[in-house]
C-alpha cells in the first residue's frame, strides 16, 4: 500500500483509551494513482473529502469529491503526495476501510472495503452498518 501519514484529527483531552487509538483508512497504490490522475485532469488541487451520507438503496452511501482544503476538525491521511480529508461524523463508518481500484472486463472504479459494511448494494457505493 502506498506510505500513509495521519495528520491531525486528534481527540480532545479527556478521551477514552479506545476513543485515542489512533483511525485509519487505507487506499491502495492504484487508487492512490487514480485520484491523482483525476486531480491532474480535472486541474484542481487539494485533497479528496471521503465521507458518509445518509441514503441510497442500503442506508448509506459513499461520498467523495474535490475538496481546496481540510476543514478544521478533518482527519487527515496522506498517502504519498494524495490527501485524504474525512470529517469525524464518517470517520465512525470508514475507519479501518480500505479503498481500492478494481478493472475487470465488466466494469472499473473504486471499491470500498468497508468492515463496518454490514450489507452493500450491487452498485457498491451503498451500504448499511
Amino acid at each position: 500500500m502506498a506510505e500513509l501519514t495521519q495528520l491531525g484529527g486528534v481527540p480532545a483531552d479527556g478521551a477514552s483509551a479506545q476513543e485515542t487509538a489512533p483511525k485509519q483508512i487505507h487506499v491502495t497504490p492504484k487508487a492512490v494513482q487514480r485520484i491523482r490522475d483525476a486531480f491532474a485532469r480535472e486541474g484542481v488541487a487539494g485533497g479528496l473529502r471521503l465521507g458518509v451520507l445518509g441514503g441510497g438503496c442500503s442506508g448509506l452511501s459513499y461520498q467523495f469529491k474535490f475538496a481546496p482544503e481540510p476543514r478544521p476538525r478533518d482527519h487527515i491521511f496522506v498517502f504519498d503526495d494524495v490527501k485524504v480529508f474525512v470529517d469525524p461524523k464518517s470517520m465512525v463508518f470508514l475507519d479501518g476501510m480500505t479503498l481500492d481500484w478494481k478493472d475487470s472486463l465488466m466494469q472499473s472504479g473504486f471499491v470500498f472495503e468497508n468492515p463496518h459494511a454490514t450489507k452493500s448494494c450491487g452498485c457498491g457505493t451503498s451500504f448499511s452498518a
